[in-house]
């Protein structure tokens, strides 16, 4: 018993390795996609957690609550690692690679205009330098949303807020020749970065339309 005893402790001391391994791995990665040190310390803790819970439940019949497999080291290199420029830092062997044109847009309609200003005023302030105290007034529609998405991640998501009423939107995913190259269109050109070109093939396009909720739907419907 004294051997199973010193095994488990064994067993538990490498779980408790591999999750601080792990932990400086995803510090020292900053939030980097696909970072092999982190995928490494990660099968590491994997590995050590499924081990350290086999110990457990042959010793004492008891288990932890890490609900996790073995994983092979080698064969999740093989898997996980093609097409992403592989675990051991080397380039992509597909020999075609491709750009992926998605193109988004949203309507979106405005119940208070000053609402909406409002709350780009509130959001242009909260991003204000310390040094600075008074921030410039938003001036239009336009420039409000341009504030929110600013403020926000950049994405459309920026928007959902109860000063913008949604409406439909549609999503348009192509693959093209080339990237977009923004230094060919002028700053006053609305409609060519979203132009597709005749080479373009378009892979598919799906339509958005505004959530509606239940009982709001059914009162429509009962609507004469």
């Amino acid at each position: 018993m004294t051997d199973q005893h010193a095994e488990l402790d064994a067993a538990l001391e490498r779980v408790i390795e591999a999750a601080r391994g792990h932990l400086a791995a995803v510090k020292a990665a900053e939030g980097r996609i696909d970072d092999d040190d982190v995928w490494q310390a990660y099968v590491t803790l994997n590995n050590a957690s499924y081990e350290y819970d086999e110990l457990l439940l042959d010793a004492f019949g008891e288990v932890t609550p890490w609900d996790v497999e073995s994983i092979d080291p080698d064969e999740a290199d093989e898997r996980f690692g093609a097409g992403l420029g592989g675990l051991d830092g080397a380039e992509p062997s597909d020999p075609h690679p491709h750009v992926v044109s998605v193109r988004q847009r949203r309507d979106y309609r405005v119940p208070s205009v000053a609402a909406l200003v409002r709350a780009a005023e509130a959001a242009r302030r909260s991003g204000l330098p310390e040094d600075e105290e008074e921030a410039e007034p938003v001036e239009s529609v336009g420039e409000a949303v341009l504030e929110l998405l600013q403020a926000g991640d950049g994405s459309l998501g920026a928007l959902d807020i109860p000063e913008l009423e949604p409406l439909d939107g549609v999503v348009m995913v192509s693959e093209v020749d080339t990237a977009l190259d923004l230094e060919s269109f002028g700053e006053e050109d609305a409609a060519g970065p979203f132009q597709p070109s005749s080479e373009d093939r378009l892979v598919g396009r799906l339509d958005e339309h505004p959530f509606v909720p239940l009982e709001i739907d059914e009162e429509i419907e009962r609507t004469p």
